[in-house]
């Protein structure tokens, strides 16, 4: 009898425990946002405040004062590529077919979502596509009156481009995200409108030779490099294709291939970062499915962009020069006492994730201190670990929409001599970076 009662006993455990399994696995679910894991499709609303930031410098800049900003931006929130935009189309039309094929087999459609039936791409009909859509406007927008907010003293001058320089790529989506940025950070400033803004200039270089801002088009032996790689990022990739077809085939009764469920999961970034829609696409999948598919994008972006290659991140030296060249002026500036209003005081650049992301390499961000010893010997570092373990480089935090780098550097007074320290920050938030000396031993003192 007390066997029977210990049984019965430890049988209610087991399903008491299933229960608590089930409804923690249930509240993760709930609480889990697609929106926090699309990789460098990713709104810089969403992700922004999402990153560590306990992380304090250790300089105590309190009795110091910004002289001069460097920013390094990527282009707000943009609208598909044309070719992306026809590859959305050809897709509708292969839905159109999977579940002709369901329905001419006289199976149950049952298990077909609703929604997918008779889908159609929200950009159908476009022609032109990659620009730079509202919500990328008011990310940079708003960007800009932070930034001056953050920084008044940098920004209480009367506009000159020899004090604010705006520099951008000649790609619209970039260009626009200057100028967006520039009516924040100037608006109340001029006489134009309502909004009391004012004109600034905005330039840029020819694509063909700008090896500041678009080196990456500008280097063949990148060029071919990315080439050679395609096959190898596809290889590392299709185990998780692979897994997550099966269980897609088996879950809706379609007949998915590898490229269908490519193509569903950029549907899915598209409809949650540009439409806010997380109930379509992104709901074929489960939450461990988005993770691993986000880790295949971070994955490729590390090979191909990231630190996966010192080609990669060598190609932006010519930035990194010119942000060093902006702070050794500002230096001499304050050295020998120039006047108010005859030297720069901001260096603003506005690119693309190409830019962003090998300039973020280059100081050293998102590393273990031993892994910068090894890409300062242009060693290759290892692939960033798997789900579910946790790994620094994530490319919603790394180059989200409108994700940027800022140096700013500060003159502290010292026992009757000036010192200079840089602050780093990524996403507006201050980021430790190794001791490098491209960035910090270069600077005079």
């Amino acid at each position: 009898m007390l066997k029977n009662s210990m049984n019965v006993a430890l049988l209610l455990l087991i399903q008491l425990l299933l229960i608590a399994i089930a409804v923690q696995y249930s509240t993760a679910d709930e609480s889990f946002d697609v929106r926090h894991h699309l990789s460098t499709v990713s709104r810089y609303g969403i992700v922004k405040d999402i990153s560590d930031d306990s992380f304090a410098p250790s300089q105590n800049l309190d009795q110091c004062t910004p002289i001069h900003l460097n920013l390094v931006a990527r282009h707000g929130t943009r609208a598909p590529t044309k070719k992306r935009i026809r590859e959305l189309e050809a897709f509708a039309a292969r839905l159109e077919v999977l579940v002709r094929d369901v329905k001419e087999q006289k199976q149950s459609l049952d298990k077909i979502p609703a929604w997918l039936m008779g889908w159609n791409s929200p950009w159908k009909g476009k022609r032109t596509g990659g620009e730079l859509i509202s919500e990328g406007e008011d990310e940079l927008y708003h960007l800009g009156i932070r930034v001056r907010e953050q920084f008044p003293s940098l920004f209480s001058e009367e506009y000159h481009p020899a004090i604010y320089s705006i520099k951008t790529t000649q790609v619209p989506r970039a260009s626009a995200s200057a100028v967006a940025f520039g009516m924040g950070l100037f608006s109340g400033k001029g006489k134009l409108g309502p909004g009391c803004h004012r004109a600034f200039a905005v330039t840029s270089e020819s694509r063909a030779s700008d090896t500041v801002l678009r080196f990456h088009d500008c280097c063949q032996s990148y060029k071919d490099f990315r080439k050679s790689q395609e096959p190898t990022v596809k290889k590392l990739k299709e185990p998780v294709l692979d897994e997550i077809t099966h269980e897609l085939v088996k879950q809706y009764g379609l007949n998915f291939t590898k490229q269908d469920v490519s193509s569903l999961w950029f549907l899915c970034k598209q409809e949650a970062s540009l439409l806010n829609i997380t109930n379509q696409a992104c709901s074929l999948f489960s939450p461990a499915e988005v993770s691993l598919l986000e880790w295949a994008d971070d994955l490729e972006l590390f090979i191909l962009k990231g630190y996966g290659n010192s080609l990669n991140y060598r190609m932006g030296v010519p930035l990194l020069e010119d942000v060093i060249q902006s702070m050794e002026q500002a230096i001499k500036a304050k050295e020998e006492g120039y006047a108010p209003g005859s030297y720069e005081k901001a260096r603003l650049r506005f690119a693309h994730a190409e830019t962003l992301l090998p300039f973020s390499c280059l100081i050293g961000l998102f590393l273990e201190e031993s892994e910068f010893e090894l890409i300062q010997r242009e060693q290759t570092l290892q692939y960033p670990p798997k789900p579910p373990k946790t790994r620094n480089w994530r490319g919603n935090l790394v180059a989200p929409f409108a994700g940027n780098n800022m140096l700013v550097l500060y003159s502290c007074a010292s026992d009757n001599s000036s010192k200079y320290f840089v602050k780093v920050l990524h996403n507006e938030r201050p980021i430790p970076i190794p001791d490098t000396p491209a960035v910090m031993s270069m600077l005079p003192t």
